[in-house]
């Protein structure tokens, strides 16, 4: 009740809402009109199907920005079918996560939508336009402020990459690679970034191409000085932290959803070559880990108490069954963090930077384990790696249909009920 009278009446407010009314408003400016010119009464305008049905056209939207993200990424991969491209397109639709909450009415697809919009019109170079559908995005959820800035670091990194080719003209006796190479190399490149980024003169061109989003991440940190904090409503229960392991916890999401991509004989094998070959450097990845996931792991209430969500589940049955597990999951991470990298080569070593510091952003301050906040980190890197073969595609795709048909089963046929309420609760993401 509370949530319909914020939609269609605009009079009450739930305090437990933690995000702006982007999803609320944006309804209202929808199915009132809709009501206007059919002449619905108010018991249909307010009803649950039609606030779902927003979603809906979310995700035919989501559908179609992702198809034209694709077609833009990859426009210079001519081997790539146009029916490769739609069948990816629809697979990156119907991730689970996403999916799910497509025939519920919650801020994801909508959020996921302005976002995706936002990164399309960035490369097709309309900064204005991407700025304001990221207000857009970050008036669904908070967070999306860190895609605005992604949308603008896009832009840098391209800068930085042209600026960076320059610099390896004029030192054709040195080897130094753009994209990947030796810890030296990295170094060089990182020392031409610092020597870039502080130059005045660069500093005025990247602001001159990135100014809609400099006003916007502005406004963003007013409104955060104003609210007190990034959360609206239950600022308690969302507190920000450096809870470091989120980003295992992503890769292992990721891994889990991509296992066409990650998981191949080929890439163990080089995987392991790698550890042949860089023992110290592993090893130190590894005590690195290890020291993040003994000093910054935290378990939020949500986490413990409520039972209606799989990471209650993924929590309990295998990182509650030892206070070892955590630890011995530290050479999967490792691994998982490498496959992740190997599929994002054909990126320029800044736009890798430049995502991985969004990565970070968005996943590491959140206290709470939930697969929703890796939706957009998700499908970000899915659209920016190459494509598979057809029938690894393929493969994907029914593994998400499978996990799709599974999730709604639970969530439609094995209902539940706590012991201090009569409401009827469901298995969901």
């Amino acid at each position: 009740v509370p949530l319909c009278n914020a939609v269609c009446v605009a009079l009450q407010w739930d305090p437990m809402i933690t995000t702006l009314p982007g999803l609320y408003l944006l309804s209202v400016g929808v199915v009132k009109p809709a009501a206007w010119l059919l002449g619905w009464t108010g018991s249909v305008v307010c009803s649950v199907g039609m606030l779902r049905f927003i979603n809906l056209l979310f995700s035919a939207g989501n559908f179609y920005l992702l198809y034209l993200l694709l077609f833009k990424i990859h426009q210079k991969n001519k081997a790539v079918s146009g029916f490769q491209r739609i069948l990816s397109a629809l697979t990156l639709t119907m991730f689970p996560t996403l999916y799910f909450f497509t025939f519920l009415y919650y801020t994801d697809p909508g959020s996921v939508f302005f976002t995706l919009f936002s990164y399309l019109m960035c490369l097709y170079g309309n900064h204005k336009t991407a700025a304001l559908l990221g207000f857009c995005g970050f008036m669904f959820r908070q967070t999306n402020i860190v895609w605005t800035v992604f949308c603008a670091g896009n832009v840098v990194a391209e800068k930085l990459n042209e600026a960076w080719k320059i610099e390896l003209q004029k030192k054709k006796d040195e080897k130094i690679s753009s994209r990947k190479g030796s810890f030296s190399d990295l170094t060089r490149i990182l020392q031409f970034l610092v020597g870039y980024l502080i130059s005045p003169k660069n500093l005025v061109t990247l602001s001159a191409l990135t100014w809609p989003y400099i006003i916007l991440v502005s406004l963003f940190f007013v409104f955060v000085f104003i609210n007190g904090g990034i959360v609206v409503g239950d600022k308690s229960s969302h507190e920000a932290c450096l809870h470091f392991p989120q980003l295992f916890y992503f890769l292992s999401f990721t891994v889990f959803f991509s296992f066409p991509h990650l998981l191949t004989p080929t890439k163990i094998r080089k995987f392991l070559l790698s550890l042949q070959k860089h023992p110290v450097q592993y090893s130190l990845t590894a005590v690195i880990s290890l020291f993040l996931i003994w000093k910054f792991t935290y378990v939020h209430k949500y986490l413990l108490a409520d039972n209606r969500h799989y990471t209650f589940y993924v929590w309990r049955k295998v990182f509650q069954t030892h206070e070892l597990v955590k630890y011995l999951l530290v050479p999967f991470y490792i691994f998982t963090g490498w496959s992740f990298a190997d599929t994002l080569k054909s990126k320029s070593i800044f736009w890798i930077l430049m995502y991985f510091v969004c990565l970070l952003a968005v996943t590491v301050p959140q206290k709470l384990l939930e697969f929703r906040y890796f939706i957009l980190p998700f499908l970000i890197y899915r659209l920016n790696i190459p494509f598979l073969s057809l029938y690894r595609q393929l493969l994907e795709l029914a593994f998400y249909i499978l996990v799709n048909a599974v999730t709604f089963y639970l969530f439609l046929n094995r209902t539940f009920k706590w012991e201090n309420s009569d409401e009827v609760q469901r298995f969901m993401w």
